[in-house]
């Protein structure tokens, strides 16, 4: 589960941001990931799918940040439409059944071992599968929410996703044998089947719509949320970005905050990242692959 995250004013408010001024490169001087992790003790961690990739995840954009596939369902959709509900159910049923089971790769133990060395302020995941947690990380935000949660829309109710899964079974059987090959945040590309007589059981407590418990485009992110991860920018002696191209503003607000205050952001990512300009230093390579020397003693001792 997620750390409860007491609710400090954030240190940079997210008013203070501003988009209209010029973006110039730092210079830190730091020339590999491991010199700046050992000049920086307090560090903001800012997580995307390429985190995960190593899992079994598939993430949604390429290296120049550009979709791979159609756009998630838009929560407009997913709220008004019942033809848009029973497909996005039909395909995670699919889609749960290697997604509930995936486990943490080397990125995921590596920056458990940043925080186990007290080098973390927080971090903040952008993904939805709470391998972080499942590797050891207890400081952590989940900004977009937890997709092994269920939400009743209606009566504010909770229900682990495991129990929706056999719901869904249960109403429709004969989808159990169906397979699909692996898209992003659980998803699966079920297609040329009839999504019409897919059956979405209803909240147990309230009859009430249910959704899974992480936000959709087109949804806020909960404001304690970015209160708080704005809150740990502030503390925080730099910044590193680990397989996210920030191209969703939610994310790239905390790139914008680090820099504005002189903090300097490190980001590992195969490919451009929309804060490319805002970077000290990037390592174009997998995650697991770049962050592999903090499994191996690096960047342990006190900060120079």
């Amino acid at each position: 589960m997620s750390v409860t995250v007491p609710r400090v004013p954030p240190s940079l408010p997210e008013s203070t941001i501003r988009s209209d001024l010029p973006a110039e490169r730092p210079a830190f001087g730091s020339k590999s990931l491991d010199d700046f992790l050992a000049r920086y003790r307090r560090l903001f961690i800012l997580t995307g799918a390429g985190c995960s990739t190593g899992s079994g995840i598939p993430d949604y954009r390429d290296e120049n940040g550009e979709w791979k596939r159609s756009r998630p369902v838009m929560f407009q959709a997913f709220m008004g439409e019942p033809a848009v509900r029973a497909r996005y159910w039909a395909r995670s049923l699919i889609g749960w059944r290697r997604f509930g089971h995936a486990r943490p790769n080397d990125a995921h133990h590596a920056l458990a071992r940043l925080e186990r060395q007290e080098r973390v302020e927080m971090l903040v995941t952008q993904n939805v599968d709470g391998l972080h947690q499942l590797a050891g990380s207890s400081a952590v935000i989940d900004l977009h929410g937890r997709l092994d949660r269920v939400r009743c829309m209606d009566c504010e109710r909770r229900s682990p996703r495991q129990e929706m899964q056999q719901r869904l079974l249960d109403l429709n059987s004969g989808w159990a044998h169906l397979e699909a090959a692996d898209a992003p945040d659980g998803d699966a590309d079920l297609e040329g089947v009839d999504f019409a007589g897919f059956r979405i059981p209803a909240c147990e407590a309230c009859g009430g719509l249910l959704k899974p418990d992480v936000v959709f485009f087109g949804e806020s992110v909960p404001r304690e949320r970015v209160t708080a991860a704005m809150g740990a920018v502030g503390r925080a002696d730099a910044m590193l970005v680990v397989g996210s191209s920030l191209m969703v503003y939610s994310g790239y607000r905390f790139a914008q905050a680090a820099a504005q205050s002189g903090r300097p952001i490190a980001a590992v990512n195969l490919g451009r990242t929309r804060a490319d300009d805002l970077l000290a230093l990037k390592v174009s390579e997998p995650c697991a692959t770049a962050l592999a020397f903090l499994l191996d003693g690096g960047a342990g001792g006190p900060a120079s």
